[in-house]
């Protein structure tokens, strides 16, 4: 039994980075790409919002001597880059049911971004990898993972974070005190501070009860377990309270689970 039938993954471009930080990483996209076909193997239906930092971020338009929107551009097709890098992988790895489709027209190696055709898609079995954003400058991925899942109706979003498990108190590289949230509201990641992704893309999600599940992408399985019901990072809501599968606990600091 799945607790969700149809899934945004968003995919940062460091995932596909692993260990390099920038440019590919082939371990990282084998991994990634095994994620992928286990939680579709599950019977869940995974539409994938791909980014782009792994080669190019807009806001690096003051380093280049680049007008902003011009650098955005580059972005967005650095998420192409990414995208049909990672149909490549799931296609040598047995997967043949796979559509990259794009904001921006890439009618050489990819389909355009039709909502209607990627809902039919989805119910047809097929993996849909989303690149290039929306579209529109001036915006990380984050934005448009949320508005894909909403036009999409999509149950949840899975934000897959690399080598970071969750929602914490402050942050776990500076602080090994730090205390990872097992569930939180919309309202007390705003109240706390919390910096979970781009406001934008927050607040979309908060106005429309997108659920938001941050994750490990590092651990094994992670994504399958979320869709199964099972408890992996923190889970964002609008009512913690309400749920009988997570609690807004306060789980243990990195330094005290090790212990």
């Amino acid at each position: 039994m799945t607790r969700y039938r149809r899934v945004v993954v968003k995919l940062s471009g460091r995932a596909i980075a692993g260990s390099a930080e920038f440019g590919f990483d082939s371990n990282a996209l084998e991994h990634l790409a095994r994620e992928i076909i286990a939680v579709r193997q599950s019977g869940v239906e995974v539409a994938i919002v791909v980014g782009g930092g792994n080669l190019f971020r807009g806001n690096q338009s003051d380093r280049w001597g680049i007008d902003r929107v011009e650098a955005d551009n580059i972005g967005m097709l650095s998420t192409v880059i990414n995208s049909l890098l990672l149909r490549g992988k799931l296609t040598a790895l047995g997967e043949d049911n796979l559509r990259v489709m794009t904001a921006v027209p890439v009618p050489a190696v990819a389909e355009p971004y039709i909502r209607l055709r990627a809902v039919h898609l989805l119910e047809k079995g097929a993996t849909v990898i989303l690149a290039c954003g929306n579209g529109q400058p001036f915006l990380t991925t984050d934005y448009p993972a949320v508005q894909r899942a909403l036009e999409l109706n999509a149950d949840a979003v899975l934000a897959a974070k690399d080598g970071v498990d969750g929602v914490y108190d402050s942050d776990p590289k500076i602080n090994p005190g730090a205390r990872l949230f097992s569930h939180l509201s919309y309202d007390e990641v705003i109240s706390r501070g919390l910096r979970v992704m781009d406001q934008s893309a927050f607040i979309l999600a908060r106005d429309f009860g997108m659920p938001l599940h941050i994750f490990d992408i590092e651990q094994r399985g992670a994504m399958t377990a979320i869709c199964r019901g099972e408890h992996r990072g923190t889970v964002i809501s609008s009512s913690p309270e309400k749920s009988e599968e997570f609690g807004n606990e306060v789980l243990a600091s990195p330094a005290e689970s090790t212990a």
